[in-house]
């Protein structure tokens, strides 16, 4: 059992969890929530890293999955995920790192290969969350990405925009902050007028979520195997 403080929320393992039941440790304290901001990739949207990786030792890149994943060893991940490099500078910076003399679409492409798709029951459970709290969306990502995201949702849900099912979406590109860190979750909560103490930040990643808590949210840590459509949301309202 991983160690909890009171305002991260973990899955218990039980009887009722093995049934496919979701439950969690002393969720009373989740109760009257008012606002929930999610994480995007492999809460909204789903992801496979390896299938970048594959696409960049498919080219010849070596050693790829030394430089890409949670912690990035080259710098310029992170500050293309902060804003700092616009993408033909991501794209240059990518091109020696692999030391490949390959066009920028092959590049691109094999970025993007991660991005998979928007289960139509997350989408839907959006539409529902919505009609009863502030929703927010907080993602750790890039130019690159988010184009092809919105291309994705598109084509998915023609006529709607990803962006709409939030009152405001935050991309750490954009925002030039990124989580964990605590002053990226202080500036949402200030910028919104959000009361820390009811609001409730959901991510697939426990280091994100315990950024979160320590700016003063509920935290909810969404362990893998799992998705939003597996919680009861009611236990909230």
């Amino acid at each position: 059992m991983v160690k909890i403080s009171c305002d991260l929320i973990l899955p218990i393992e039980t009887e009722a969890h093995r049934l496919g039941h979701w439950l969690f440790l002393s969720l009373s304290h989740l109760i009257h929530m008012e606002t929930i901001i999610f994480d995007l990739g492999g809460v909204i949207i789903n992801l496979d890293n390896r299938l970048t990786e594959k696409a960049f030792v498919a080219m010849g890149a070596q050693d790829f999955n030394h430089y890409f994943g949670h912690g990035f060893a080259a710098s310029f991940f992170k500050d293309y995920e902060v804003g700092k490099i616009d993408d033909q500078q991501f794209i240059n910076d990518l091109r020696k790192m692999i030391q490949l003399e390959v066009p920028d679409n092959l590049i691109i492409d094999a970025w993007n290969a991660l991005l998979l798709d928007f289960p139509p029951e997350r989408i839907q459970l959006l539409d529902k969350l919505k009609k009863q709290y502030r929703l927010f969306l907080f993602s750790n990502t890039n130019s690159l990405h988010m184009q092809a995201v919105q291309k994705i949702y598109q084509q998915a849900f023609p006529g709607r925009e990803l962006d709409d099912h939030f009152e405001k979406a935050y991309y750490s590109h954009t925002l030039k902050m990124r989580k964990p860190d605590k002053e990226a979750f202080e500036f949402i909560v200030q910028e919104n007028k959000l009361n820390p103490t009811t609001t409730l930040f959901v991510d697939d990643a426990l280091v994100n979520v315990e950024g979160a808590v320590k700016a003063g949210l509920k935290g909810l840590f969404l362990e893998p195997g799992k998705t939003i459509v597996d919680i009861n949301w009611a236990e909230l309202s």
